[in-house]
């Protein structure tokens, strides 16, 4: 059970919110975060670096020198790794470096996560986010209540809030269906819309 304090619009003190989900420093688990996170860096590589291999190199068709007398080692083709221009031995491939993380995983992250905001009162919960979409003006409102840099977490896929901080350079507007652990980690405050929040708290019942 946790208690949190709800805010409106204007980031002034209007309500709480009790939810059974428990959010306290045991509920914190770094071991699930690290691999989760690890999990989403691996996802983003683009896994397309590569070289030739003996198969693919240009030219080869014939034995570059005779068998015996040159003094050289024998060879069969100038394409073998051993002779200048060939091929590379071992060399990388285009591959996945995706890494499967189970559901259960995934919730144990968003739970830690949550308790971690919450157990450092870096966790805003707000009724509703409004914003005319004007960068400078979301800008404003959240350096003046010193939630930068922050990840802003919204209810509605239409929101101008996340027009409004598309150019941010220290916060990140997204969907609560985008909700990453990374971007959650990786910025100092959470500001989570209340609907938002719940939708990420019924996952963890």
């Amino acid at each position: 059970m946790a208690e949190l304090n709800v805010l409106n619009s204007k980031f002034d003190a209007t309500g709480k919110l009790e939810t059974s989900v428990s959010l306290t420093p045991e509920d914190i688990n770094v071991a699930v975060i690290h691999q989760v996170v690890k999990a989403t860096l691996a996802s983003r590589r683009q896994g397309n670096a590569a070289v030739k291999c003996k198969a693919l190199v240009a030219g080869g068709g014939k034995k570059p020198f005779k068998q015996k007398g040159t003094g050289n080692a024998r060879q069969g083709s100038n394409r073998s790794p051993l002779m200048p221009g060939g091929g590379s031995s071992f060399g990388p491939q285009p591959r996945s470096y995706e890494q499967k993380i189970n559901k259960k995983t995934m919730l144990g992250a968003i739970h830690s996560v949550l308790a971690d905001k919450f157990q450092a009162g870096k966790l805003t919960v707000v009724s509703e986010l409004q914003s005319t979409g004007k960068t400078k003006e979301m800008f404003n409102l959240l350096s003046k209540k010193g939630l930068l840099p922050g990840l802003v977490v919204t209810d509605s896929k239409d929101s101008l809030v996340l027009r409004a901080c598309r150019n941010f350079s220290n916060a990140k507007a997204v969907h609560v269906d985008g909700f990453s652990v990374y971007e959650a980690i990786k910025f100092e405050n959470l500001i989570i819309e209340k609907k938002a929040l719940e939708t990420l708290l019924k996952k963890l019942v």
